[in-house]
């Protein structure tokens, strides 16, 4: 589960990828791909998220460790590399490691219930 917490202790990497028009839907298949098939498996690995802009040109994955080591050691694996590989002939990538500063959430009013994991009617 995703933990966005400045206590939390975590790795946070957020890496943002550009594709020209028509190949997000590819980038979001293969970082499917690689993400079930192996880098979940990982040893460390928390959480990912994976978020595609409306405008069709940006794909950016939101994804926790538990340590940079972790994640090292992860992309020392020979099994991921050849997806990143593939990517990178028709995205431009931006990566980032982060550290969560703050959160914020809406009051519960702001935030409608179907968000907030309630049942329709309760």
């Amino acid at each position: 589960m995703t933990t966005i917490s400045k206590g939390a202790k975590l790795v946070t990497f957020i890496n943002v990828f550009t594709v020209p028009p028509g190949n997000q839907q590819r980038l979001v298949e293969l970082l499917m791909k690689v993400t079930e098939t192996s880098v979940r498996l990982a040893p460390g690995f928390v959480s990912s998220s994976l978020h595609r802009s409306i405008d069709g040109t940006k794909v950016t994955m939101y994804a926790q460790w538990r340590t940079i080591e972790d994640y090292e050691a992860m992309r020392r694996d020979p099994t991921p590399a050849p997806y990143l590989r593939e990517a990178l002939t028709f995205a431009e990538f931006e990566p980032g490691i982060y550290d969560v500063v703050e959160s914020y959430e809406g009051s519960r009013d702001t935030v409608p219930s179907s968000r907030l994991g309630s049942t329709p009617g309760t």
